[in-house]
């Protein structure tokens, strides 16, 4: 195997020396190549939609696209107001003003209703009248008593238009189900609303929000399009700061590392044109930037110059010592190429592990993480060279930097001494570090819920708990009933069946934050209709018991000019929606009643049509259990892959597996802090394994190379170690530090999943840092012993 390495080493010194020679060609052909994807960056989109979690091809997102063709969106924007007084004629006139101008100013909306429009079904002999409940605005104070009466009596009305306690109303906002951009010529068919499309349409609410506002007209908003709204803006405020502090941290951490402006200026560059060649990637392929991915400009940054540095830390040592720029840089991938293209290899490996997730945007995370790395190592090997041919550098180190190099000398000397000294207590240590982890993994809870990631007083956050307590529930999942029969909705058992639906759902329920806020269904605008035909007695809001009836009485509700029908019922009167709305809660509660509820309500309705839930809460509940699913084969891909190509490396079976226990138990004792301090484990968190597992292999794999060539040389442990670390610990030391500074940022994030991110991930590349320092030199310590010399091969 080591004959392998050295004709390995050997044509990296032949390719690097070619590309020394032919700088200027070199650099024109790779300016060709990276223009190719640098032309395509405009083209970048943002996405934070619900459905942007999921595959198009997802099943899940397959129902809820059908859902939306025939019934239209079932996301809604809630805008509560608390004045002093609902049922006040100045509150109601300046309600029909603020109404109006939502509806004239406020761009891809379907639907406005609040208290100036809402349906008003009274009955008048034998005719059914439908009208907007406040077509004629009251004006003295018997018509504003009869007002209220009149809507706190309506069961419509309540926890949908008016609190319970009738202090609270609300101006209920639907968006257009279709894009106003047109048809899609490829599919042809209409695409749906845009997450831009959405994002304006929440914006200008709030301009017209902006002009109401005050104490007699205090207005909140909430519901998905405004938190997606929000989302979208920390996150591009984030990604913004992210890159030029993680520019920032790595460009110190360079300086104070080489002290040279080209040990600055050349990495940077490198890893910049592999970040926006990554996006411009993203872009032709017409992958917008999403949630999980947002991380990716930063973690490119962090990542893609640890093989620049690893060639550096080699050039500038062996410039020092020869003075030959080209003699220098040759070397240095002559003896670092192999290791820096089997790290890239394993880094992208792990992040490519998620390539085929079953949630899209960790898919596209896996596929274009592992492509940036790809191409900052294409750049590294191909352009530094050229880039170190053409720029001015100085050859001799100056006393400050010997001082330091003997300092650093001294500490990773040390380093190597106590681990080769005490290598039986490190390993027992390190197992039963591992073992206390494993224990505390177990607490560790599962979560996805994307208002949570805002900070306490947030607008959105704030507002959504003022709606849920006032008005019982932001969000709703969608009941669809398919008969498969023409008129099949008018037979009095189903309609029955239908207005039971809130018992059969409440007995799924076993959390006690989760309830049932209201339903609202074709039963519901049924007994309204009886009631108002029976001389709008209270005693007729039900069911009538003859089909003919029912048919009856939902023509006259047509023929009364009301399209509201269209909202719940296709035109067969065979299929239909109920909206069963609930409080917004953690995914992991309701993927716990989700899928119960569906088989319960399966058995219900057996015989009678199919029946299947859609809308939001099924998108969450489906959004974790994929995440979850694509983690855990992401893992079991990501380690079987590196180990294989771990032992390929060292080409020893026993030494290969013994060298992922330091790549391991990093992530082991991660979980088991996130178990300690109550850290979920959610979709970012749970990118953290195949990441940390890809970056920690990669010290690993410098260690594990220099060691076992050291090791071949001299046959004894102790020695190698100590060679191993005064060559390539100074690189895997500052590579530490830059990726784990380069993930420490997202600490600075407004938004709490970031923040449990950036600092696991952190903690976890430097936990793997200590492994390769300790743990590893420790283990082939004991393992591969002192080999006499004449017993070396």
């Amino acid at each position: 195997m080591s004959t392998v390495r050295k004709a390995i080493g050997l044509w990296f010194e032949t390719q690097t020396r070619w590309i020394y020679k032919n700088r200027f060609k070199t650099i024109a052909v790779m300016s060709i190549f990276i223009a190719s994807f640098l032309v395509h960056l405009p083209e970048i989109k943002i996405d934070t939609s619900i459905e942007g979690f999921l595959h198009d091809n997802d099943p899940v997102l397959v129902a809820y696209n059908e859902f939306r063709d025939q019934f239209g969106r079932d996301e809604m924007i809630v805008i509560a107001i608390n004045p002093p007084n609902v049922f006040d004629i100045a509150f109601l006139r300046k309600l029909k003003n603020f109404h109006d101008d939502l509806e004239n100013e406020v761009p891809h909306i379907d639907d406005i209703t609040s208290l100036v429009n809402v349906r008003n079904v009274q009955g008048k002999k034998d005719e059914l009248i439908v009208d907007d409940l406040l077509e004629d605005l009251p004006e003295t104070k018997k018509e504003i008593t009869a007002l209220k009466k009149l809507v706190l009596s309506k069961p419509l009305y309540r926890n949908l238009l008016i609190s319970e306690d009738g202090k609270f109303t609300t101006v209920v906002i639907k968006m257009d189900a279709y894009s106003s951009i047109g048809v899609n010529e490829d599919a042809g068919k209409r695409k749906f609303l845009t997450d831009a499309e959405s994002n304006e349409t929440v914006d200008a609410i709030r301009a017209v929000m902006a002009r109401y506002n005050g104490p007699d007209f205090p207005l909140s908003m909430a519901g998905s399009p405004v938190m997606t709204s929000d989302l979208k803006r920390s996150m591009m405020s984030d990604m913004r700061h992210f890159m030029l502090m993680a520019v920032f941290a790595i460009g110190v951490t360079l300086f104070l590392l080489f002290r040279r402006i080209s040990g600055v200026a050349a990495p940077l560059f490198i890893v910049l044109l592999s970040l926006f060649s990554t996006v411009g990637l993203m872009a032709y392929f017409n992958t917008p930037i999403k949630l999980p991915t947002q991380i990716l400009p930063s973690f490119l940054l962090a990542v893609g110059v640890g093989a620049s540095v690893h060639a550096l830390a080699l050039f500038y040592q062996r410039l020092s010592i020869s003075g030959d720029k080209e003699d220098s840089i040759v070397y240095a991938l002559g003896h670092s190429g192999l290791p820096i293209a089997m790290t890239s290899f394993t880094t992208a490996v792990g992040l490519g592990s998620f390539a085929w997730a079953e949630l899209a945007p960790m898919a596209d995370l896996g596929r274009f993480a592992s492509a940036g790395v790809l191409l900052s190592l294409v750049y590294t090997i191909v352009l530094l060279p050229a880039l170190i041919a053409v720029i001015p550098i100085n050859v001799k180190q100056t006393d400050k930097e010997k001082t330091r190099d003997v300092l650093i000398n001294r500490i990773l000397t040390a380093i190597a001494n106590f681990s080769t000294g005490h290598p039986w207590k490190i390993i027992a240590a390190s197992f039963i570090l591992i073992a206390v982890s494993l224990a505390l993994a177990t607490q560790v809870r599962l979560s996805h819920n994307p208002m949570s990631w805002f900070p306490d007083g947030a607008e959105i956050k704030e507002s959504t708990k003022l709606l849920d307590k006032k008005l019982k529930g932001t969000v709703s999942v969608e009941v669809i009933l398919d008969t498969k029969k023409e008129s099949g909705l008018y037979e009095p058992k189903i309609m029955g069946m239908l207005d039971t639906l809130p018992v059969l759902i409440e007995k799924e329920i076993n959390n006690k934050d989760l309830f049932i806020g209201k339903t609202i269904g074709l039963s519901d605008m049924l007994k309204e209709i009886n009631q108002a035909l029976h001389e709008n007695l209270k005693e007729f809001y039900s069911i009538p018991q003859d089909r003919k009836l029912i048919a009856q009485e939902f023509l006259l509700f047509e023929m009364a000019g009301s399209d509201d029908l269209e909202d719940v019922v296709d035109s067969r009167f065979s299929k239909t929606r109920v909206t069963v709305k609930v409080p917004w809660l953690d995914s992991y509660v309701y993927g716990q009643f989700i899928v119960p509820l569906e088989a319960s309500l399966k058995e219900a309705f057996k015989g009678v049509g199919d029946i299947w839930l859609t809308g939001l809460l099924p998108m969450f509940s489906r959004t974790l259990t994929a995440a979850l699913d694509s983690s855990v084969k992401s893992y079991v891909i990501a380690f079987v892959v590196i180990t294989f190509m771990m032992i390929l490396l060292i080409g020893d079976l026993k030494i290969g597996l013994l060298s992922m226990i330091p790549n391991l138990a990093p992530i082991i004792v991660t979980v088991g802090i996130m178990g300690a301090l109550d850290f979920p484990l959610d979709m970012f968190t749970m990118l953290i394994g195949s990441i940390a597992i890809g970056l920690a292999v990669d010290d690993t794999i410098h260690f594990m190379h220099n060691f076992m060539r050291y090791h071949h040389e001299t046959g004894d442990a102790p020695s190698a170690v100590r060679r191993t670390l005064l060559t390539t610990g100074r690189a895997m030391l500052v590579t530490s530090i830059v990726l784990s500074a380069g993930f420490f940022i997202f600490m600075f994030a407004s938004m709490s999943n970031l923040f449990n991110f950036g600092l696991l991930t952190g903690l976890t590349i430097i936990f793997a840092l200590i492994a390769d320092f300790l743990l590893a030199p420790a283990i082939m310590t004991v393992v591969t012993g002192h080999t006499p010399a004449n017993n070396r091969n």
